[in-house]
């Protein structure tokens, strides 16, 4: 098991807060919508969870003993840049080769995950169009791409 999925890449002692050797980051385009930064964040980080399946914690049960999905054992930070910065964390995340998913332009016009993943595979990668990026790795190679981007308001 690598560094990344063992119990290791978090740390605390006591009552101190858990604090992870991972990050899981969202970077949004500052000029889309309200729901368009909703509707990106959620499709973003859908990958994350399949793909890493090490992030996804043990499921919920209330008291009643209502069953509830899983969710991310860490918290999801959320960015925004120009689409610039968006182009370099994409150059960034590539070349260090974390884990990543894009969200394009293109993606607002589609209506189904067939068209979508058409449209990306039809832009070369220097040319796509991103509004939002998902990377996950060690916190120190997602804060490097990250560089630029401030945390959404």
């Amino acid at each position: 098991m690598s560094s990344l999925s063992s119990p290791s890449s978090l740390t605390s002692t006591g009552t101190e807060p858990v604090r992870f050797d991972t990050k899981i980051a969202v970077l949004l385009r500052e000029d889309l919508e309200p729901w368009q930064r909703l509707n990106v964040t959620a499709f973003l980080v859908s990958g994350v969870g399949l793909s890493v399946p090490e992030v996804v914690g043990e499921p919920y049960e209330d008291a009643d003993g209502v069953a509830y999905l899983p969710m991310f054992r860490q918290p999801v930070l959320v960015f925004e840049g120009t689409k610039e910065t968006l182009r370099a964390a994409h150059e960034r995340a590539l070349s260090r080769a974390l884990i990543r998913a894009v969200f394009t332009a293109d993606l607002f016009t589609t209506g189904n995950d067939r068209d979508n993943r058409a449209a990306v595979r039809a832009v070369p990668t220097a040319e796509l169009d991103l509004v939002g990026l998902a990377v996950y790795g060690p916190r120190n190679g997602v804060d490097k791409v990250l560089k630029g981007a401030r945390m959404h308001p």
